[in-house]
């Protein structure tokens, strides 16, 4: 089998035997003192930031202990809220007892499962429909609290079951004119 002119196998040997010969007339002088005076250099640098690494993590509770004593002297920590009492809800094994006092303690509201929320939206509703001044607006309030009921009834439930009704539309809108001044 004869091959042709331009043989993939062929021209790799060539090129292959054409960067040898190239390689061998142009042999730089290599310098193997300077080289090894590199890497040294190298370990070297790589040893002090080891080193620097380590001594940072050696000291950086002393940094903080030194800023805990210097705002003590300054008297940032004097007359605090429950200074000198034990932090309410450790014994309870609450695993959220934190964030349950963050809640309380910042009145948070709008934090919850999505069944608690939308009761406490339930509850609120006649008062917040009662703020609205047009019979348009009541109506896009309820279908949109219906929305968010039906919303949360197909999904699973992430806290305590979910027993909020949906609202009639109409009636909503009769009961708010009934709740108006003047009965319209």
């Amino acid at each position: 089998m004869r091959r042709s002119r331009r043989d993939p196998e062929l021209e790799a040997a060539r090129y292959a035997v054409a960067r040898d010969d190239a390689a061998a007339h142009e042999s730089p002088t290599v310098d193997v003192a300077s080289q090894a005076a590199e890497h040294e250099r190298r370990e070297q640098e790589k040893r002090v930031e080891a080193r620097r690494a380590r001594d940072r993590a050696d000291t950086q509770h002393l940094w903080v202990e030194r800023r805990i004593a210097e705002a003590q002297a300054r008297g940032d920590f004097e007359n605090l809220p429950g200074a000198g009492k034990p932090i309410p809800g450790l014994t309870s094994g609450d695993p959220d007892w934190w964030v349950k006092g963050l809640v309380e303690r910042e009145r948070l509201s709008g934090l919850g499962p999505e069944s608690v929320m939308l009761r406490r939206e339930d509850a609120a509703l006649d008062a917040r429909l009662d703020a609205l001044a047009a019979e348009a607006e009541v109506r896009e309030a309820v279908e949109g609290f219906n929305a968010r009921v039906r919303t949360a009834r197909c999904r699973p439930a992430d806290g305590p079951p979910l027993v909020t009704p949906t609202r009639d539309v109409d009636a909503e809108v009769r009961r708010w004119r009934g709740r108006r001044p003047g009965g319209a």
